[in-house]
């Protein structure tokens, strides 16, 4: 059961990264825009994905906002690895490919390694307890 929710949980913050980074382009498209959009969907998709993950997957209960702070912060370094896998792959497909839409592809096979691996690592090293 867990394993499907998580998956569930991956799909919708990879949907509201998707959608974040679309929006990003739509106000902005100079200098940099992918990288800015990458960014501002990496944090919108962050935020959600902790708050379910930490509520329905780890049932991790803070003692207090500064131990909810603490396991963000922890929970975002864990991220910054699987981050790299994501980010590499929108930008590979971004550059080898002609088709606009082709960074999303990228994005969606990034995250989706980058959430297994993701999944591991919180369980290991943030979620422990």
């Amino acid at each position: 059961m867990i394993a499907l929710r998580y998956t569930l949980f991956a799909v919708l913050s990879t949907a509201v990264n998707i959608a974040f980074q679309y929006i990003s382009f739509l106000i902005y498209s100079g200098f940099l825009a992918l990288y800015v959009a990458m960014f501002v969907g990496t944090v919108a998709g962050l935020v959600l994905k902790y708050v379910l993950d930490k509520k329905y997957i780890f049932f991790h209960t803070p003692k207090s906002k500064k131990d909810d702070s603490k396991k963000f912060l922890l929970y975002s370094l864990m991220g910054v690895f699987t981050t790299f896998i994501f980010w590499g792959f929108e930008i590979w497909f971004d550059l080898a490919f002609e088709d606009e839409s082709a960074k999303y592809l990228g994005a969606l096979i990034g995250l989706s390694i980058g959430y297994i691996v993701k999944y591991y690592l919180d369980k290991r090293f943030v979620f422990k307890d």
